[in-house]
């Protein structure tokens, strides 16, 4: 993809933030998320989908290199583990919910497992259909 349509990616990115936000809060409405145990695994990677898809409309690149795509995981773990303080802090000062590695390990994996599948379809190495 020589040029990545930065409207498209707004686009994108709104319908997906959206998208997530409505999942996220009729989830929390109807406690889909101690109904549904696969539903947190959904959301971690379509939130990792559009950090990836956050990471290229600020800062589109045409380089190619891997350097490049560390850079793109690097700041999608980041968000993540940003994301999985702020859960922390939430689920042990207001919830007091004990803490849980296997969940937040398993969340970072869906996070960077997102983030990939947008670097994937959305890197520079990636051809034009003729």
């Amino acid at each position: 993809m020589d040029r990545i349509d930065r409207k498209r990616l707004l686009k994108i990115l709104a319908y997906l933030i959206f998208f997530i936000l409505i999942v996220h809060f009729a989830a929390n409405k109807f406690y889909w998320y101690y109904s549904l145990w696969y539903l947190d695994v959904i959301m971690h990677f379509l939130g990792g989908i559009w950090i990836g898809i956050l990471y290229f409309y600020i800062f589109p690149s045409k380089e190619s290199s891997l350097n490049a795509v560390f850079k793109m995981l690097f700041f999608i773990l980041a968000i993540g583990i940003g994301w999985e303080m702020f859960e922390m802090l939430v689920n042990d000062v207001i919830a007091k919910n004990p803490f849980d590695y296997l969940d937040t390990f398993s969340d970072i994996f869906f996070d960077l497992f997102g983030g990939l599948c947008a670097i994937l379809y959305l890197h520079p190495w990636r051809k034009k259909p003729s």
